[in-house]
């Protein structure tokens, strides 16, 4: 049955969301740590359609969101299709921007295990869409958000002038057709603030996606924030250990807050892992580190999220989302 499952829904990633063509390169990467089952099986599917794949196997990463090694990162370049099945994802890495500006489209799979062919991949992602073209029309007009949750967020973040352009929001449908495109199974809508601006407190209480599994057990996270900045992290073991981390890579810039992320996915549950995780439909995540995915500047060693239940997220005033339910 686990294998019936795996093909089945390699074929769903192959034919619907990337639609893989005859005579397409697909690059497949993925690392010591993640299952090779999984490429091999996106492999033999790409080569039922026509296409030349191609599997290459790195060590896995430190951190998410580092560049991979050289070899892979040119190969990037050269494909035309590529699938990610990371430990650790390149999705805000440098080398992924600079492969879909050569017009390579793909689907990020990080964190993912042969488990996970049931729960998000499972969503009706054209049907999905729908929705998160919405959320995305809602952030390009933003000026201003606020976040609120039960457990004690309160974050207000400048939007004003972040929705312009063709990077300014990020919808995130599992749909790449076109080349530059890459999906995330997640399904987030996510936008950058004006760096510098964000104000108050993250209360994170579901999952931080520094670690692996990154569920929060017991006692939320709080980190204060000030000017864009996170400024003081405390609570419970997790806190301490992210800290600890973020202090030995040695670069203030992995304190910005660079993200306000939504999930939208009705079929993701949150499991420990960022595949799932930050596209279960009603959540939000604030991201911090690098921005250069939605057209910023920066470029920290990281890029992580804190993941957050029932959020309350007003836009401009008006409600968008509260209690799990989507006013659009």
């Amino acid at each position: 049955m686990k294998k019936i499952e795996m093909v089945k829904g390699a074929k769903k990633l192959v034919d619907d969301c990337a639609r893989v063509q005859a005579g397409e390169n697909v690059l497949i990467i993925t690392d010591t740590v993640g299952p090779l089952s999984i490429a091999e099986t996106l492999s033999m599917v790409c080569k039922e359609r026509g296409a030349e794949p191609v599997i290459m196997i790195m060590s896995p990463l430190p951190v998410g969101g580092n560049d991979p090694p050289p070899p892979v990162a040119e190969a990037m370049l050269k494909a035309q299709v590529i699938f990610t099945v990371l430990s650790q994802g390149i999705f805000h890495s440098p080398s992924r921007v600079r492969a879909g500006k050569a017009g390579a489209r793909g689907i990020s799979l990080s964190q993912f295990e042969d488990d996970m062919f049931r729960g998000a991949i499972e969503a009706d992602f054209i049907e999905a869409k729908k929705l998160g073209e919405r959320l995305g029309s809602a952030l390009r007009k933003a000026r201003e958000a606020r976040i609120t949750t039960p457990a004690g967020t309160d974050l207000t973040l400048d939007l004003k002038g972040r929705g312009e352009g063709e990077k300014g929001v990020l919808v995130f449908t599992n749909i790449a057709h076109q080349p530059g495109e890459f999906g995330i199974m997640i399904l987030e809508v996510a936008i950058s603030p004006n760096v510098g601006t964000a104000q108050g407190v993250i209360v994170c209480d579901a999952n931080i996606t520094f670690f692996k599994p990154g569920l929060i057990p017991k006692e939320p996270l709080r980190a204060a924030v000030r000017h864009g900045m996170i400024t003081a992290i405390t609570g419970g073991t997790e806190a301490r250990m992210l800290a600890e981390s973020l202090a030995a890579l040695d670069d203030p810039l992995v304190y910005t807050v660079a993200e306000l992320g939504i999930g939208y996915n009705p079929k993701a549950k949150m499991t420990g892992r960022q595949s799932q995780d930050k596209g279960v439909y009603g959540t939000c995540h604030i991201g911090a580190g690098s921005n250069i995915t939605w057209g910023g500047e920066i470029k920290a060693a990281t890029h992580f999220d804190f993941l957050m239940y029932a959020p309350k997220i007003v836009l401009d005033g008006v409600v968008i989302l509260e209690n799990y339910k989507f006013h659009l």
